[in-house]
């Protein structure tokens, strides 16, 4: 199995002096956009002795990203005070993760979205296997992808837009399941972070 948890933990705290930049997802957002705050958990679980990453599908009766593969995660709520709380919060009610469960290893830095959120990614380590309480309304599908398949560059490629030095990561299906836009770069930032992009 590869990395340790102490060897991410270490490298994302050698990062923490950047985790409170913003970085851009995709597109330019208009100067009169007004930036919502949120926060997703990045859970990690291990088994066939290798790291896996844990992602949703949403289902199509959701606001915003209908159908889209993502992390668990939505807008903070009034009177949360840490992304870690919103990540862990959503979490509990999109696949019934409970907060207690989670081993919270670190923080990326934040990515402004091009539906203008501030999502803060935290990462974490759930056990498995797990008895997931899906939400139906919000999640289709819950999976996981294999660090070493997600690491590896022949597996996504970067499209940049015309005249901008904005992109959008388009991952190989895998599973039936396209990785893209936002939760892609979120994925891309953490496997730099770790130092594992192969």
């Amino acid at each position: 199995m590869y990395p340790t948890e102490e060897y991410i933990t270490a490298k994302l705290r050698e990062a923490e002096d950047v985790t409170d930049t913003d970085g851009y997802a995709e597109v330019d957002l208009s100067p009169n956009s007004r930036i919502k705050c949120a926060a997703v958990l990045i859970p990690l679980v291990c088994f066939d002795d290798q790291w896996h990453l844990l992602f949703t599908r949403r289902t199509d009766r959701v606001e915003s990203h209908k159908g889209q593969v993502s992390f668990p995660g939505g807008a903070c709520d009034d009177g949360e005070t840490t992304p870690e709380q919103t990540a862990l919060r959503e979490a509990d009610e999109e696949i019934g993760v409970a907060p207690k469960d989670v081993k919270v290893l670190g923080r990326l830095s934040r990515l402004i979205t091009v539906t203008s959120f501030r999502v803060s990614p935290i990462v974490g380590v759930i056990p498995w296997p797990y008895a997931f309480r899906v939400a139906n309304i919000e999640v289709a599908r819950v999976f996981t992808m294999p660090l070493s398949w997600l690491a590896n560059r022949n597996n996504y490629w970067e499209l940049f837009r015309r005249d901008s030095d904005r992109s959008v990561i388009f991952y190989h299906p895998y599973d039936g399941e396209l990785l893209w836009g936002a939760t892609a770069r979120m994925t891309v930032n953490f496997l730099k972070t770790i130092d594992v992009l192969t």
